[in-house]
This record gives C-alpha cells, sequence and structure tokens, in this order.
C-alpha cells in the first residue's frame, strides 16, 4: 500500500514544541505509513492519497490562502485529533470547501475509527492509481441499439486515466483464421457434456479466445468490449465463451460494444478484484423489489457450475448457462461522461431457467424495493448492470466519489 502524505496547518499562536508532542502522539496511534509533509504543500495532491492535518484552531485563514494552490480534482480530507479547538477548526474549513463546491471530509473520532476510514480511503486511492494508463479496446462500434450508451473519450481519461483504443473487429476475424484447430483449447470443465450442436461450435469458440487473447497483448489492454452480436454472422459463432474465460483470467471482457459497462468492469476489477456479470435486467417486480438478469456469457470464477449452451437469440455458437455463487450482491453502473452512476445491495439467487431468456440468470432481491421505481422504471443508466457478489456500495461510491 502506498504511503499517505499528511500535510499540516497550525496556528502560529501555539507553541510549536506542544503541537509537535501531540502531533507525534496522535499519528503513532494510526497504523499507517505516512510520509510527513507539515507545512510545505508544494507538492500537495501528487501521493495517491493526501490527508491536511489541522492541528490547532485558528488555521481557517492560512486554510484559505493556501486554497487556489490545492487544485487536486479529489476530495479534500482534513485529519484532526480535536485537540486544540482543531475540530471547530476543520467544521469551518469544510463548510469553506462546500460554498466552492469542493468535496471534502473530516476523518475524526477513536483510533480504530479513523484507521478503518483511511483503509477505505487507501483502497480506492490505489484504485485509482491502478486505473492510471491503463487501456480499455472498443472492438468494433458500439451496438446499435445503445443509443444512450455514448461515451466522452477525453472525459474518461482525464477522471479515470482510461485510454479508449479503437479497434476493427476485422482485426480480430484476420487472427482469428491464423488460430490452428489443433492448438485452441482453453480450460472448460463443464458438468455436463455439450449437445452435438455445441460440440460442433467449441473448437471455434475456442479459437477466438486465443484471436481476443493475441488482440489484449498486441494493444496491451486491460480489457475491452467487442461488437459481439457481428461476430454471429461473420464466424457463424458468438464471443461468449471467450468472454467467459477471459474475464475469470482478470481481462475485462464485455458484450455489445457497450463502453460504460465495461468501464463499470474496470471500476470494479480495480477496486475489488471482481470483474462482474454484465446482465440485462429482464423483468422486475415493482411492488417487492425482485429483479431477474440474464446474458449469455459470465465469468467463469463467478459460478459454481456451468454447462454450454448455444447463444440465445441466434440459436447459434457456445452460451454458457451458469449457477452463480448465492447471498448478498452489489449493482453498478455508471454513466458513459460519468456524471451518474447507479449502486444497490440486495440479496442474490439463482433462478429456474427460462427458456425465453439469456442462459445466465439471476434473481435478486433489492434491499430497498423503492430503487425499483425511482431508478430502473424512470431514471436507468442504459440496460446493461454489472453484477458484483458482495456488499460493496460503501467502497464503490466512495471511489465515485472521488473523481
Amino acid at each position: 500500500m502506498n504511503k499517505i502524505s499528511i500535510y499540516t496547518l497550525t496556528s502560529s499562536l501555539h507553541d510549536e514544541k506542544a503541537v509537535a508532542i501531540s502531533t507525534q502522539q496522535f499519528l503513532s496511534s494510526l497504523e499507517v505509513d505516512y510520509d510527513f509533509k507539515g507545512a510545505d504543500f508544494t507538492d500537495y495532491g501528487t501521493a495517491p492519497l493526501s490527508l491536511i492535518y489541522v492541528r490547532t484552531g485558528g488555521t481557517e485563514g492560512l486554510f484559505k490562502s493556501l486554497f487556489p494552490q490545492l487544485k487536486a480534482p479529489h476530495p479534500i480530507y482534513l485529519l484532526t485529533s480535536g485537540q486544540s479547538n482543531s475540530l471547530a477548526a476543520s467544521m469551518e474549513i469544510l463548510s469553506y470547501l462546500r460554498q466552492q463546491g469542493v468535496v471534502g471530509e473530516i476523518l475524526h473520532g477513536s483510533p480504530l475509527h479513523i484507521n478503518l476510514r483511511l483503509a477505505d480511503l487507501q483502497r480506492v486511492a490505489a484504485a485509482r492509481l491502478h486505473l492510471q494508463g491503463q487501456r480499455l479496446g472498443v472492438i468494433g462500434q458500439p451496438s446499435d441499439w445503445l443509443i444512450a450508451s455514448h461515451v466522452d473519450t477525453q472525459l474518461v481519461c482525464d477522471k479515470l486515466g482510461v485510454e479508449l483504443v479503437q479497434i476493427d473487429i476485422q482485426e480480430v476475424l484476420d487472427i482469428f483464421n491464423c488460430v490452428p484447430l489443433n492448438n485452441s483449447t482453453i480450460d472448460i470443465n463443464p458438468w455436463r457434456p455439450p449437445t452435438p450442436i455445441v460440440a460442433k461450435a467449441l473448437p471455434d469458440a475456442m479459437r477466438l479466445y486465443h484471436a481476443l487473447r493475441q488482440v489484449v497483448e498486441r494493444y496491451r489492454l486491460a480489457g475491452f468490449t467487442i461488437r459481439c452480436f457481428d461476430l454471429l454472422t461473420a464466424l457463424h459463432n458468438t464471443g461468449c465463451l471467450a468472454l467467459a474465460v477471459l474475464n475469470a483470467e482478470a481481462i475485462v471482457a464485455g458484450c455489445e460494444g457497450d463502453v460504460p459497462a465495461a468501464l463499470s468492469m474496470l471500476i470494479a476489477q480495480a477496486l475489488l478484484g471482481i470483474t462482474g456479470f454484465q446482465a440485462n435486467p429482464s423483468s422486475i417486480d415493482p411492488d417487492t423489489g425482485m429483479m431477474t438478469l440474464a446474458h449469455c456469457t459470465i465469468p467463469l470464477n463467478l459460478v459454481s457450475s456451468y454447462e454450454l449452451d448455444t447463444h440465445f437469440e441466434s440459436g447459434i455458437g457456445v452460451g454458457i448457462r451458469g449457477d452463480i455463487f448465492e447471498g448478498d450482491a452489489t449493482l453498478f453502473k455508471v454513466s458513459g461522461d460519468l456524471s451518474r452512476h447507479f449502486i444497490a445491495e440486495g440479496t442474490m439467487a439463482v433462478n429456474k431457467p427460462n427458456p425465453c431468456l439469456c442462459r445466465t440468470q439471476v434473481n435478486i432481491s433489492l434491499d430497498d424495493p423503492q430503487l425499483v421505481k425511482d431508478y430502473f422504471l424512470t431514471t436507468p443508466i442504459g440496460n446493461h448492470h454489472i453484477v458484483l457478489p458482495g456488499y460493496h456500495q460503501s467502497l464503490l461510491e466512495e471511489f465515485m466519489r472521488s473523481i
């Protein structure tokens, strides 16, 4: 974990020796690795996580004079022990920040409370650092039906540090044609043998995995999203199996050229170490908050078992019907300009397979049923959402607040 940079605000009216002693005692109670910068703010904001330690009262004017040089776009965190009127000063400073439209927070309380908060902030800072310079491939154009999923490429680079790389889907097809059949196996273990139709399509589905793997290596990608329905006509096959394996290998692999969904997966991977299940909400009960989500591919590390089937809409190729791990779950989605996001927690259970839906299906009962009416039926962010095992709302909210 990277060191935290700690800067200080101290009133000249206070005895420096006494303040230094209390500072040492207070910082020693925190279980963090830090660089003590003191009153020199020259490089403020260059570390993944910077704190301003308000050591005494009477520092509000000093902060105001420093504020123009604190240009880092991230929240300003004010650390205080509460001694020497430092908490009161921190509250005045935070009020000033709010008036300036700047996000901030006071870190105050017991050492345990502060340590837990700092652990979350460090995870967010580490994820932001991890994303810097990453490249996300957009293979082909977004699918024609994604009319509300436009992405601001420059904004994504500015806010996340992620470069979107446009790649012609023909390049994937050309590489695919060069992958030999006798060298195209991948490690899969379905719980029962595939049907003859699927078995016939399986070798080319494996070849496509190797082709996409080469594209990832060629362009140094952390992940990609592909206009996968074009593969139905070009290869008479699907990318469902390839995406399922790549996601399990921690390479973000999204469907249908949906860039906001892929960005959501990339954020989850950086922050939580989980790629997530990209799926369509297929049905919703507005009264209970129960919803069904489905798709024909799912990361193989998110399922307890799976079988191979055809792709639902086309009836060709290789799709995945997986039994996802049940329990706590989080739904996550960011908008293409990163100005909006949706995060909700619930309980996930395997759905009894419905032959009229995509192959992998899950039920999620939202903890807050009102979100169905307030979000999904009134203000949704596109159709695809990312299903993540476990409760992650607070950490994801913290990440989105930081950009």
